[in-house]
């Protein structure tokens, strides 16, 4: 069985990443795309699991030898998906949790329309703006630019097959996790299964 993409997006500071990170806690056959960016390391941050953290001339190399599924700018900084890890993992029949922000999502679902996308929303503009300062890691001018862009962000849920309200942990990663084993369940998404099932039955 061939593994699923899953798209998660949100605006920024949604806390996407920690649902995700709950996720893992209780789904087998899930892996995690890991990105690469031009951006400057946080602290805290390891290369290889956060982030494959790269130059400007390396990152337009990977572009020239066709290595991402997409990749855009955002707030400055580059942001590439390996094509090569995404098949690989689902090639494998594991489903992928693709990370990504609004414009790199529709990107993607040009090229993957069959993905599954969920777009992660938080109860309000406040509590965003909250979750954002309390975070700690943005400058006072990345905040406001952060702020800034994700009212038209918000705008994008409606592009999305669904939508989660992160409004307590436990419970949006649990309405994340029945999506994904929802969609596990298609029929389209089983064809070997059913058709050795179907076959069992064929007695002539």
């Amino acid at each position: 069985m061939i593994g699923n993409l899953i798209i998660i997006s949100s605006p920024s500071g949604g806390g996407k990443g920690t649902l995700i990170r709950e996720i893992f806690k209780t789904l087998d056959k899930i892996s995690y795309s890991i990105s690469y960016t031009t951006r400057t390391k946080r602290e805290g941050e390891v290369d290889g699991r956060d982030y494959f953290f790269i130059s400007q001339g390396e990152f337009s190399q990977l572009i020239d030898s066709g290595e991402f599924l997409e990749y855009a700018e955002v707030h400055g900084n580059f942001y590439g998906t390996s094509l090569r890890q995404v098949e690989a993992e689902t090639g494998l029949g594991r489903d992928i949790i693709l990370e990504i922000d609004v414009q790199g999502a529709h990107a993607v679902l040009a090229k993957k329309p069959d993905a599954i996308s969920i777009f992660i929303l938080p109860p309000s503009f406040e509590i965003l703006r909250q979750r954002l300062t309390d975070r700690g890691t943005e400058k006072k001018k990345d905040l406001e630019l952060r702020l800034k862009n994700s009212f038209q962000e918000v705008s994008s849920y409606k592009f999305f097959q669904y939508v989660v309200i992160n409004r307590e942990i436990q419970s949006a990663s649990n309405e994340l996790k029945t999506i994904i084993l929802a969609e596990r369940l298609r029929s389209i998404r089983q064809t070997e299964a059913i058709q050795d099932i179907l076959n069992s039955f064929d007695v002539s």
